[in-house]
C-alpha cells in the first residue's frame, strides 16, 4: 500500500503543468475568498445592524448592538462557516470527480 502512494506522488512530481492545474488554482482560490469575504465583512454587518435596529431617535450618536447580540450574530457567522466547510468537503469527497470535464 505504501508503495503505491508513494508511486502515485512520484507520479505527481514528474507530471507537467496543465490547464487542469490552473483551473484547480483557480477554483481553490474562489473557495477561499468567498469563505473570507463572509468572515471579513460580519463585523460589518454587525454594525449595520446597529444602526438601523438599536438607533435611539434624538440621539446623536449611532446604534450599536447590545453585546449578546453581537456575539450571537458573530457565533452563528463562524458556525456556519464551519457547519459548511464540514458538509462541503464531506459532499467533495463523496461526489468526487464524477460529472467534471477535464
Amino acid at each position: 500500500m505504501a508503495g503505491d502512494q508513494l508511486e502515485v506522488l512520484t507520479a505527481l512530481d514528474l507530471a507537467k503543468t496543465q490547464l487542469y492545474h490552473f483551473k484547480a488554482i483557480v477554483i481553490a482560490g474562489m473557495g477561499f475568498f468567498t469563505d473570507a469575504y463572509d468572515l471579513f465583512c460580519i463585523s460589518l454587518i454587525t454594525k449595520l445592524l446597529g444602526r438601523i435596529y438599536y438607533y435611539e431617535a434624538g440621539s446623536d450618536r449611532p446604534g450599536s448592538l447590545p453585546p449578546n447580540v453581537a456575539a450571537a450574530v458573530n457565533g452563528v457567522a463562524f458556525c456556519g462557516t464551519l457547519s459548511g466547510q464540514l458538509f462541503f468537503g464531506w459532499l467533495g469527497d463523496k461526489m468526487g470527480g464524477r460529472g467534471c470535464t477535464g
